[in-house]
């Protein structure tokens, strides 16, 4: 008689862990749920993609990978400063920037448009200078590769060539 008290007091524990298992499991996977979906939430509004995209959606162009020694640095010149657009604080803010370009050398555009760089340098500046005034100081300090990619789209409209696939500030400071 005792052995079977036992087995049925085991068979009870059991049964009892087994409903506190799965009562855990429903909780823990709820809760995972509204974690992913906080996550999922401030990716949007930080504007970041947590996939790579597939082929056919937007972002997913193949951008060709430059070797370093098909590479050029081209710097234009002069530190720029730049009047931001006013943020509504009654300050008047600038940017001083300094900024270079990667050129693919093997590109079949390079021979044609590169020594232009130099010739066209004040178009270039007036782009960069559209390009950052557009933007006010706090936009500006919070989305600075934003301000990059906008300068590198500027350069490749105004020569019709993607032989420059970079533009990067070598120094920007705000006041």
């Amino acid at each position: 008689m005792k052995k079977n008290l036992m087995s049925v007091i085991i068979l009870a524990l059991v049964a009892v862990n087994l409903v506190l298992t799965g009562i855990i499991m429903f909780s823990t996977v709820s809760a995972n749920r509204k974690t992913i979906a906080l996550v999922d939430d401030i990716a949007g509004i930080l504007n970041l993609e947590l996939e790579k995209p597939t082929e056919g959606e937007e972002g997913a162009a193949e951008t060709e990978v430059v070797l370093p020694e098909n590479s050029e640095v081209y710097d234009i010149a002069d530190a720029m400063t730049v009047a931001l657009k006013s943020s509504g604080d009654g300050k008047d803010h600038f940017a001083m920037c300094s900024v270079s370009f990667s050129i693919n050398t093997q590109h079949e555009d390079y021979k044609t448009y590169q020594p232009m760089l130099a010739t066209k340098e004040s178009k270039i500046k007036s782009e960069i200078i559209e390009v950052v005034g557009s933007y006010t100081k706090e936009e500006a300090q919070a989305d600075v590769h934003g301000i990059e990619v906008a300068i590198l789209a500027k350069v490749q409209e105004m020569f019709d060539s993607d032989f420059v696939y970079e533009a990067y500030f070598r120094d920007i400071k705000f006041q």
